[in-house]
């Protein structure tokens, strides 16, 4: 098994003036720093020993470094895996950020990829309340109140490659057996293009499959665009930003669906972090566990609000509804006219503000920042894998905002120059101070040249080869 101690050696015999060195970057040496005091290497090496073998197989990568890597794609807006790789043998700063040395060859997009799909997606899921346990111990996770939202990303499959699922037949041999019903000429592609244009379409995901990646379902994009696509899913603690749980759908899963899977598991990550101590941080975790939760109005149904009104106070944006027939559902009819009132107090509207601040803000950080809107795996169980990922890097990028007040090392180099920036005018300021005083006729020729907060010279103290003219500076 690749272990972080087994990749230590020794140093080479020669002088360190003579070696080329980099200093690391500033933003990655605080982060190795934060995840060696939690033990993060001895940590994944254990968890993930049962997917290694001692003496069989090709050379394995370290699970710590494995992780690092993923966490990289979000820290440097990298998408890909094989752009992660190029990224880490080009930057003698990633290099010491996984502890390679120049001279030895950094791991390639295949050995990536290989260990993602061994390591299954329950480690992933470990590393993820990992870093979320560490959010706790500093202070950054209360967890009394929840906000659920969704997103879609967009599958690594065409839509010109889905098929029947009943026929197996493609796109443009369905429209031509159209076209031929019709009384079309079928082998024209353009007259079947145009006719296509004009037909109402509906592509229901239980008739058309990607064969590539049968998991992604044709979903309509927030843009208006149609594509197969997955949903994250993801809850988010309103007093902290932090990332509490987060789960993976099928592109058309509904709201009020995905939500059932969704909110156990923000409760069931808060409950495991309520004996969790805190050394540091304004807050900590709420003894009672989740007690509130906020979402938008997609997730406002009848049987929904009654399922989550037995366990948690809701506060779920009301859309506009006509009068509804509530025979027969009491239970519906009390939950959601409860939600009403909560929703329209002071209190909801402050929570409804937060929510529109901290549950978009992530989404941002993760997908259009961290270049995962467009995905490059497939399959649910790889996704999952990789928004796990970077949902905990999210996390620890809390923290180290938490210590640099910046999260990402763009963010740091960012808040260098706003530094620079502010100072600039004060060091402008005080520059007259230094100016050397203007020459006077009773002034000596000498003190022409004297600066205001200097003192006088000694001139004993110079030699004489040193000793200029009385008459020049």
């Amino acid at each position: 098994m690749g272990t972080k101690r087994a990749r230590q050696k020794q140093e080479g015999l020669f002088y360190a003036r003579e070696r080329a060195e980099a200093p690391g970057h500033p933003f990655y040496e605080r982060l190795n720093a934060v995840l060696t005091e939690a033990g993060f290497d001895a940590f994944c090496e254990e968890r993930c020993s049962a997917f290694y073998h001692r003496k069989l197989g090709r050379p394995s990568l370290a699970p710590g470094v494995y992780f690092r890597l993923l966490l990289i794609g979000f820290f440097e807006g990298i998408g890909s895996e094989r752009g992660i790789a190029w990224r880490v043998a080009d930057s003698f700063s990633l290099r010491r950020f996984l502890s390679y040395g120049f001279e030895e060859a950094t791991p390639d997009h295949v050995t990536i990829s290989r260990t993602r799909r061994l390591l299954d997606e329950a480690v992933h899921q470990t590393v993820f309340t990992f870093v979320l346990t560490e959010v706790a111990r500093h202070g950054l996770l209360k967890g009394k109140t929840i906000g659920i939202d969704a997103t879609t990303l967009e599958a690594n499959a065409a839509m010109r490659s889905i098929v029947r699922r009943d026929t197996g037949e493609s796109y443009m041999e369905y429209l031509r057996r159209l076209a031929a019903e019709a009384g079309i000429d079928g082998a024209d592609d353009d007259v079947v293009r145009r006719m296509d244009r004009k037909r109402k379409k509906k592509m229901p995901n239980d008739e058309w499959v990607n064969p590539h990646d049968p998991e992604a379902e044709v979903t309509k994009m927030k843009d208006g665009t149609t594509h197969l696509a997955y949903k994250a899913e993801q809850a988010v603690d309103l007093d902290t930003g932090a990332i509490v749980a987060i789960t993976t759908h099928g592109g058309a899963t509904g709201d009020s669906e995905s939500v059932r899977e969704t909110l156990p598991a923000a409760g069931f990550a808060v409950a495991e972090q309520i004996d969790t101590p805190t050394a540091q941080g304004p807050h900590q975790v709420h003894a009672q566990g989740l007690s509130e939760v906020v979402t938008d109005k997609g997730y406002h149904s009848g049987p929904g609000l009654a399922e989550m009104s037995e366990s948690v106070r809701t506060y779920v944006s009301v859309p506009q509804q006509p009068r509804r027939n509530w025979k027969g559902k009491a239970e519906q009819q009390a939950a959601v006219y409860a939600n009403r009132r909560r929703v329209e107090g002071e209190r909801g509207k402050s929570l409804s503000r937060r929510r529109g601040e901290l549950l978009e803000r992530p989404f941002a950080h993760q997908y259009d920042t961290g270049a995962l809107r467009r995905l490059h795996v497939r399959g649910r169980g790889n996704v999952a894998k990789r928004v796990l990922l970077q949902a905990a890097a999210f996390n620890l990028a809390l923290i180290l905002r938490s210590i640099t007040k910046a999260g990402t090392p763009k963010g740091l180099a960012d808040l260098k120059r706003e530094l620079i920036r502010v100072l600039w005018p004060i060091l402008a300021s005080l520059a007259p101070l230094c100016e050397p005083i203007t020459r006077s006729p009773q002034d000596s020729p000498s003190s022409s040249c004297r600066p205001r907060s200097c003192g006088r010279i000694n001139q004993n103290s110079v030699t004489a080869e040193n000793r200029g003219s009385n008459t020049g500076c």
